[in-house]
């Protein structure tokens, strides 16, 4: 890292990170982020870039987040991507996997950082975990050569699209289970460039999300054939089925039988397994083959969250049911080991 002249677009877009204590507890407050970070000493020091903030004046709790506010976020970053070098999204905790994971396939040709944080207390506490994930989240965006959304928490940074949110009150707050992660903070800075998504040529595009019927059901035992029907009914257009293990369901006819009927009338089902770490492989066991032979996507190892986005950047391609089956199994944004 050497000083530069480097400068980064700060998006608040609402957390815990910059909440206020109020006497109904910790509340959004437009204006106190940027006041709280003039006083932080460390991002005076001439080795850091320097930054402007924008936040949201309606501060969105994560779990409200939608397609729209999605690319709310993407509209940021494209006005503006000329004139910075680097972005940092603060974003509320519970959703940051799902916004992460859509913006990597918003961004195509993204060639610059794109940088996901927040806390799980906030910037004012006396002890908290915001000031180092901002200060570092700022410093990696504007010294690094990241091509990538990332999301940077409790000195890792992590692919996007691989994160998921595993623990709602320790700093460790996410993990990249089937992934390495892209870079560690320690008493150096250490990046895994090797790893990193190679810098395209191309200008930045944003692909917005069209409207589209896309949902997730997690199957559990003894789910009944019923509600796995009503569950499939049209206007439904895609699915992420988390299934047990390697992408196993129930062995029952009825089941699959439902499945197929629905995959024969247009649906897309992806096939993603429950467990945190994992890859589906439907031909290990015959629940799974069933599946398979019924029409059903392999996921492989991609997240739900990942899945999900995925489906809704396809769909908004206007590409045929066949070409998002085949574009669901090849790996678009590192979302998926192939």
């Amino acid at each position: 890292m050497t000083k530069s002249s480097k400068s980064i677009y700060v998006l608040s877009t609402g957390g815990t990170i910059a909440m206020h204590r109020t006497s109904q507890g910790y509340a959004p407050a437009p204006g106190h982020l940027a006041k709280s970070m003039e006083k932080l000493p460390e991002l005076h020091n001439p080795d850091m870039p320097r930054y402007v903030v924008h936040e949201y004046e309606n501060p969105i709790d994560s779990a409200n987040m939608t397609p729209d506010h999605w690319a709310q976020i993407g509209d940021h970053i494209q006005k503006n991507y000329a004139e910075y070098d680097g972005f940092v999204i603060l974003h509320g905790t519970d959703t940051m996997a799902y916004t992460a994971s859509a913006l990597s396939f918003m961004l195509e040709n993204l060639s610059k950082p794109v940088v996901f944080t927040g806390s799980q207390l906030p910037l004012f506490e006396t002890r908290n975990d915001a000031r180092e994930n901002l200060i570092n989240a700022i410093l990696i965006a504007g010294h690094y050569r990241i091509p990538e959304v990332c999301i940077y928490f409790n000195n890792k940074l992590f692919r996007g699209n691989r994160c998921k949110k595993v623990d709602a009150s320790s700093f460790a707050a996410f993990a990249s289970p089937n992934f390495p992660t892209l870079g560690k903070v320690g008493s150096d800075i250490v990046m895994r460039h090797h790893l990193m998504r190679p810098t395209p040529d191309a200008s930045l595009q944003l692909q917005r999300f069209h409207a589209a019927e896309i949902g997730a059901l997690r199957i559990f035992p003894g789910i009944s054939p019923e509600l796995l029907r009503q569950c499939l009914r049209q206007p439904l257009q895609a699915l992420v089925l988390e299934t047990f293990g390697l992408g196993n369901a129930p062995d029952n006819k009825m089941f699959f039988d439902i499945v197929k009927e629905a995959v024969d009338a247009g649906l897309v089902i992806v096939n993603c397994s429950q467990c945190t770490t994992a890859k589906v492989k439907m031909s290990e066991y015959a629940a799974g083959a069933a599946l398979l032979k019924a029409g059903v996507v392999s996921g492989g190892d991609m997240t739900a969250e990942a899945a999900l986005a995925k489906l809704f950047y396809l769909f908004s391609k206007q590409l045929s049911l066949a070409e998002i089956k085949m574009q669901l199994v090849k790996d678009l944004r590192g979302e998926l080991t192939i």
